[in-house]
């Protein structure tokens, strides 16, 4: 069970690197996820994680870049929007739709992870994360397609599989079942809120006068698990 700290990322107890991964991961998902890269690997995709664990500092400083304009936001086709023309409520929404409030992300846990297929990158390839790179055509369509079929199995789920009126749809973002719902019970409102009032996040204030929305919206607004799972 993960305590306060480690479930708004203010503390790293709760993950473990592996030299093989080059990221750190939630103790308990390690051995889970090391058998489904191996089997990925059996069927020529070499299973790379470019995200795992993210703590809350770094959570703030890709949530800072884009409240500010340094980093681009996107819309649900990967174009990118214009920074200048959204107001501040737009430009909240914006972000969220594909980065994560500091604080409320998976990726605090150690059980949520990005990843791609390095053996399909042509060289030289940037990927950049964006749906259309696991679709049909795509450099990643065919690990996307063997995920669908085989994650479930070791333990995995995707919770943005689809656009439900939240997080834009990432077809990367593998989660641990079981350990990421018992952090999601316990990631409270409240402990979002007291985390927040304690931070430098920009825009905080509009943010916390939204949090009730941004909560049910944009954190608690997962698809469900595979029946069974």
């Amino acid at each position: 069970m993960l305590n306060e700290l480690e479930l708004t990322g203010r503390a790293s107890t709760h993950v473990v690197q592996h030299s093989e991964l080059g990221a750190a991961v939630h103790r308990e998902a390690l051995e889970p996820y090391l058998a489904l890269k191996a089997a990925a690997a059996n069927e020529g995709i070499e299973l790379q994680i470019v995200s795992g664990f993210r703590d809350f500092a770094a959570q703030a400083r890709i949530w800072n870049a884009k409240y500010r304009g340094e980093r681009p936001l996107y819309d649900e086709a990967g174009r990118v929007r214009d920074h200048a023309h959204l107001d501040a409520s737009q430009l909240i929404a914006g972000i969220l739709c594909w980065s994560a409030l500091p604080g409320a992300s998976r990726h605090h846990w150690g059980t949520d992870l990005d990843v791609i297929d390095r053996a399909a990158m042509p060289e030289n390839y940037g990927y950049r994360l964006l749906p259309q790179e696991y679709e049909p055509g795509g450099v990643f369509h065919r690990l996307h397609v063997w995920l669908d079929k085989n994650i479930a199995r070791f333990g995995f789920f995707r919770p943005y599989a689809e656009y439900q009126g939240g997080v834009y749809p990432e077809p990367w973002h593998l989660s641990h079942t079981a350990i990421s719902a018992a952090a999601l019970q316990l990631l409270t409102q409240d402990l979002v809120t007291r985390t927040l009032c304690a931070s430098d996040v920009l825009g905080k204030e509009r943010v916390l006068a939204q949090l009730p929305e941004i909560y049910r919206r944009y954190v608690t607004n997962i698809a469900a698990p595979p029946t069974g799972v």
